[in-house]
Protein backbone atom coordinates (compact mmCIF):
# COMPACT_ATOMS: atom_id res chain seq x y z
CA UNK A 1 0.00 0.00 0.00
CA UNK A 2 1.38 3.39 -0.97
CA UNK A 3 2.13 5.87 1.80
CA UNK A 4 -0.58 8.23 0.51
CA UNK A 5 -3.18 5.45 0.78
CA UNK A 6 -2.53 4.73 4.46
CA UNK A 7 -4.96 6.05 7.04
CA UNK A 8 -3.35 8.74 9.17
CA UNK A 9 -3.44 8.47 12.95
CA UNK A 10 -2.18 11.31 15.14
CA UNK A 11 -1.04 10.15 18.57
CA UNK A 12 -0.86 13.05 21.06
CA UNK A 13 1.45 11.66 23.76
CA UNK A 14 4.35 13.32 25.59
CA UNK A 15 6.31 10.07 26.04
CA UNK A 16 8.19 9.33 22.78
CA UNK A 17 8.73 5.71 23.88
CA UNK A 18 4.96 5.23 24.09
CA UNK A 19 4.50 6.67 20.60
CA UNK A 20 7.15 4.29 19.28
CA UNK A 21 5.49 1.35 21.05
CA UNK A 22 2.10 2.18 19.53
CA UNK A 23 3.70 2.52 16.11
CA UNK A 24 5.01 -1.03 16.51
CA UNK A 25 1.65 -2.32 17.80
CA UNK A 26 -0.36 -1.00 14.88
CA UNK A 27 0.05 -2.32 11.37
CA UNK A 28 2.39 0.07 9.58
CA UNK A 29 1.10 -1.25 6.26
CA UNK A 30 -2.36 0.15 7.06
CA UNK A 31 -1.56 3.27 9.05
CA UNK A 32 0.71 6.27 9.05
CA UNK A 33 1.12 7.10 12.75
CA UNK A 34 2.33 10.61 13.53
CA UNK A 35 3.32 11.54 17.08
CA UNK A 36 2.93 14.89 18.84
CA UNK A 37 4.47 15.55 22.26
CA UNK A 38 1.95 18.18 23.32
CA UNK A 39 -1.60 19.25 22.65
CA UNK A 40 -0.85 22.37 20.64
CA UNK A 41 1.45 20.46 18.27
CA UNK A 42 -1.13 17.68 18.08
CA UNK A 43 -3.91 20.06 17.05
CA UNK A 44 -1.59 21.53 14.42
CA UNK A 45 -0.83 18.07 13.00
CA UNK A 46 -4.51 17.17 12.95
CA UNK A 47 -5.22 20.33 10.93
CA UNK A 48 -2.31 19.71 8.52
CA UNK A 49 -3.63 16.65 6.73
CA UNK A 50 -6.69 14.40 6.69
CA UNK A 51 -6.67 12.41 9.94
CA UNK A 52 -8.67 9.20 10.34
CA UNK A 53 -8.19 8.88 14.11
CA UNK A 54 -6.66 10.61 17.11
CA UNK A 55 -5.09 8.67 19.96
CA UNK A 56 -5.01 11.03 22.92
CA UNK A 57 -3.19 10.95 26.24
CA UNK A 58 -4.83 13.06 28.94
CA UNK A 59 -1.73 14.20 30.82
CA UNK A 60 0.13 16.56 28.49
CA UNK A 61 2.64 19.32 29.27
CA UNK A 62 0.96 22.35 27.67
CA UNK A 63 -2.76 21.75 27.55
CA UNK A 64 -4.51 18.74 29.00
CA UNK A 65 -5.98 16.02 26.84
CA UNK A 66 -9.52 17.06 27.72
CA UNK A 67 -8.74 20.58 26.46
CA UNK A 68 -7.44 19.09 23.20
CA UNK A 69 -10.60 16.97 22.92
CA UNK A 70 -12.86 19.96 23.61
CA UNK A 71 -11.00 22.10 21.06
CA UNK A 72 -11.49 19.37 18.46
CA UNK A 73 -15.22 19.08 19.21
CA UNK A 74 -15.68 22.86 18.88
CA UNK A 75 -13.88 22.99 15.50
CA UNK A 76 -16.16 22.03 12.58
CA UNK A 77 -13.14 20.74 10.63
CA UNK A 78 -12.11 18.38 13.46
CA UNK A 79 -15.31 17.55 15.31
CA UNK A 80 -16.07 14.35 13.39
CA UNK A 81 -12.61 12.79 13.83
CA UNK A 82 -12.89 9.84 16.23
CA UNK A 83 -10.81 9.91 19.42
CA UNK A 84 -9.45 7.02 21.44
CA UNK A 85 -8.14 8.06 24.84
CA UNK A 86 -5.02 6.14 25.91
CA UNK A 87 -4.22 7.18 29.47
CA UNK A 88 -2.87 6.15 32.85
CA UNK A 89 -5.89 7.82 34.50
CA UNK A 90 -7.87 4.78 35.62
CA UNK A 91 -10.22 5.91 38.37
CA UNK A 92 -13.94 5.22 37.95
CA UNK A 93 -14.65 8.96 37.66
CA UNK A 94 -12.05 9.30 34.86
CA UNK A 95 -13.69 6.47 32.92
CA UNK A 96 -17.21 7.88 33.47
CA UNK A 97 -16.03 11.31 32.32
CA UNK A 98 -14.45 9.83 29.19
CA UNK A 99 -17.09 7.34 28.15
CA UNK A 100 -20.34 8.91 29.28
CA UNK A 101 -19.80 12.65 29.57
CA UNK A 102 -17.18 13.42 26.88
CA UNK A 103 -18.33 10.41 24.84
CA UNK A 104 -14.93 9.47 23.42
CA UNK A 105 -15.13 6.49 21.11
CA UNK A 106 -12.94 4.29 23.35
CA UNK A 107 -11.24 4.86 26.72
CA UNK A 108 -8.16 2.65 27.20
CA UNK A 109 -5.93 2.65 30.26
CA UNK A 110 -2.18 2.08 30.22
CA UNK A 111 -0.48 -0.27 30.05
CA UNK A 112 -2.29 -1.18 26.86
CA UNK A 113 -1.92 -4.54 25.17
CA UNK A 114 -1.40 -4.78 21.42
CA UNK A 115 -4.62 -6.80 21.05
CA UNK A 116 -6.64 -4.24 23.00
CA UNK A 117 -5.28 -1.32 20.98
CA UNK A 118 -5.68 -3.04 17.61
CA UNK A 119 -9.20 -4.11 18.55
CA UNK A 120 -10.15 -0.57 19.53
CA UNK A 121 -8.72 0.91 16.33
CA UNK A 122 -10.50 -1.72 14.23
CA UNK A 123 -13.82 -1.03 16.00
CA UNK A 124 -13.51 2.71 15.48
CA UNK A 125 -12.20 2.68 11.90
CA UNK A 126 -13.78 -0.57 10.74
CA UNK A 127 -11.96 -3.85 10.36
CA UNK A 128 -11.34 -3.20 6.68
CA UNK A 129 -9.71 0.16 7.39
Amino acid sequence: MAEKDKQRIVYVEDDPDMVELVQMMLDERRFNIVGARDGITGLGLIHQAPTALVLLDLMLPDMGGWAVFQTMKEDPDLSEIPVIVVTAQNTPIDRILGEHIAKVQVYITKPVSPAELRGAVDRVLGSEA
